[in-house]
């Protein structure tokens, strides 16, 4: 039988694959929607082609959603979330403060180096900003909002019934 620190190893692994697995597909919607709604990419034009930073946020907020279904469904399911109002808003309020990583990457490729291009908003948001973001959503996410799981609730037991006395016959 492996040691216990091996067994936690291998959770913390599974945990951080489909950590991963789910991020990658809320990076890929973020990534779609952020290029569609600041570049046009798909689409043909940009809507928010002068509003970067509300692309970003708004293509974030929707692969946040898919995020918080697929960690609370698959990536953390075995994990506790002691209240799910609660918890969806840890998980936003967490995820918005995180996501202040890749905003300021971008920001400052934008608004200090004056950079506006797709590569360069791509590079800055979405791979230095994105990578950093992840590392530190990990960390907090499971420190968090889906907490450790707790032992199995624990089960009353009733004590053995005594039989019932002998009724007496009196004569």
């Amino acid at each position: 039988m492996p040691p216990a620190s091996h067994h936690r190893a291998r959770v913390v692994l599974g945990e951080l694959l489909r950590f991963l697995t789910v991020g990658g597909v809320a990076t890929v919607v973020s990534v779609l929607g952020f290029n569609a709604l600041a570049h046009g990419t798909l689409v043909g034009w940009a809507p928010l082609a002068h509003w970067p930073i509300t692309a970003f946020v708004l293509a974030n907020v929707v692969a946040g959603l898919i995020a918080y279904a697929g960690m609370r469904l698959w990536a953390f399911s075995d994990r506790r979330v002691e209240e799910t109002v609660q918890s969806l808003v840890r998980f936003f309020v967490l995820g918005a403060l995180t996501m202040a990583i890749p905003v300021v990457c971008l920001a400052f490729s934008r608004y200090v180096l004056g950079r506006s291009d797709p590569l360069t908003d791509n590079l800055s948001a979405n791979v230095i900003g994105l990578g950093l973001g992840t590392a530190a959503r990990f960390w907090v996410f499971r420190r968090f909002v889906f907490l450790e799981p707790g032992p199995p609730p624990e089960t009353v037991a009733t004590p053995p019934r005594s039989p019932a006395p002998e009724p007496r016959l009196e004569s």
